[in-house]
């Protein structure tokens, strides 16, 4: 590809982006307009104080009142945030401004990414361009961040620059940036394997020393993340408040994966004596909580989807353990996958770390590049199918498809998951012992 035209596709996807920044989102917008205002106050009170129980604290923004259930970075970011947008508006007007401001800060996540996709590639000797523009250019990226607002390009760009600095030997540097990844949300932490990976393929014989500088590193960075809200006594409330997505009632969150799948199964299955079977089958489906399936006597489905993903997931690291870093990184995308598809509670947005994890692997692993094409119209039609182009714009019909299209949805992502794990076995079949050409320039 030449680097005219390079540059010229690169900037298409700057002017898409830009033009979609005073675009309102989704409702998570205005959540983290509120938790930017309440972290240029004080970030450290926002999770609660002390108490017995701890206190579950609530911040509040004109007439808006929530709570926090983020790890501190991703609320040191939108501290970062609010300060740039209070210096420009000391009122802090909510508006198309504050909502570009939110977003020009996933513009920048994306870019970061799209660099280290760049600069991790042509360490490799594979075609950096091309990667670059397979998550810069990529639809679900465009949906997730810079149409929809959502803050997962923030935990992409910690992770991915986390990813360059191990393949790179700075294991103290890829491991604060990978606790940054988790601490932002807690997805990030999805990769941790890959860090033994490529540590023991980077130390050279050193892998004891490089492994206390990147355990260190880590336990060093969660200390410094926490530290403010150590100070005040407001660690108990921090774990309370985090955890408290884990507890969240739902088997899919409007994920399109195998929870949304019996979702629909169970309500219409009982909607129909009351509805008639067609009507019951075919209807729009809504948000089924766990606790209600165990109320109708089906197993805890909790244990079944953390079985199934895990198994995946594990799988996946087991047979990249000896593999080069590129199939590390490929097997990362392979856990990412097997969670967003396999177990309860996940959102809509959470397949957003795989596509920078399978661009950076599909491009020097041609035989990824169909699931990764596939996987990011998943992510795209997911998004587009619940949210549209975001507030107030209308929500496209998902009755088109005669059933539910985001059910025949969930379908294809099921069977990609099962084309995706089958093309990464055929990968790690015969790429164990092909370590790719790290350039000394770089």
């Amino acid at each position: 590809m030449s680097a005219t035209r390079w540059r010229a596709l690169l900037l298409t996807g700057l002017i898409v982006r830009l033009l979609a920044l005073p675009l309102a989102g989704t409702p998570d917008v205005d959540v983290w307009k509120t938790w930017s205002y309440a972290a240029t106050e004080n970030v450290s009170t926002m999770y609660g104080v002390g108490g017995r129980p701890p206190v579950r604290g609530v911040v509040s923004w004109g007439t808006r009142n929530t709570t926090v259930n983020y790890p501190p970075a991703a609320l040191y970011g939108l501290w970062i945030v609010g300060r740039a947008y209070r210096a420009i508006d000391p009122a802090f007007t909510d508006g198309v401004a504050l909502t570009a401001a939110i977003k020009v800060s996933i513009l920048l996540a994306d870019s970061a990414i799209a660099w280290c996709l760049f600069v991790l590639v042509r360490r490799w000797k594979s075609d950096a361009r091309l990667a670059a523009l397979f998550y810069w250019l990529n639809p679900g990226a465009i949906m997730n961040g810079a149409v929809l607002g959502y803050l997962d390009p923030w935990v992409g760009a910690l992770a991915m620059a986390s990813i360059v600095a191990l393949d790179r030997a700075w294991f103290g540097v890829g491991a604060a940036l990978l606790v940054l990844a988790g601490c932002t949300k807690p997805q990030g932490l999805l990769i941790l394997p890959v860090v033994p990976i490529l540590l023991i393929s980077r130390a050279g014989g050193r892998t004891v020393r490089a492994a206390a500088i990147a355990g260190g590193t880590a336990l060093l960075t969660l200390a410094v993340l926490f530290a403010p809200f150590a100070r005040i006594g407001a660690l108990a409330n921090a774990d309370q408040a985090i955890r408290s997505s884990l507890r969240h009632d739902m088997l899919s969150g409007q994920a399109a994966n195998l929870w949304w799948i019996v979702t629909w199964v169970l309500r219409a299955s009982y909607a129909a004596a009351e509805m008639g079977v067609w009507a019951a089958w075919t209807m729009t489906i809504r948000i089924l909580g766990i606790a209600r399936v165990i109320e109708l006597g089906y197993p805890n489905p909790r244990v079944i989807g953390a079985l199934a993903a895990g198994s995946l997931y594990l799988w996946a690291f087991w047979r990249a353990r000896r593999a080069t870093p590129v199939v590390a990184i490929a097997a990362g995308a392979l856990a990412v996958h097997a969670y967003f598809t396999l177990e309860v509670q996940v959102h809509e947005n959470h397949l957003h770390l795989a596509l920078p994890l399978m661009a950076a692997a599909a491009v020097p692993l041609p035989r990824l590049r169909g699931p990764f094409y596939l996987i990011s119209a998943v992510v795209a039609l997911n998004l587009f199918l619940f949210y549209g182009l975001g507030r107030p714009l209308p929500v496209p019909p998902r009755n088109f498809t005669i059933l539910d299209a985001t059910v025949v949805l969930s379908f294809v992502n099921v069977g990609a998951l099962v084309w995706h794990a089958r093309r990464f076995a055929a990968v790690t079949a015969v790429e164990r012992v092909a370590e790719p050409r790290v350039s000394a320039a770089c």
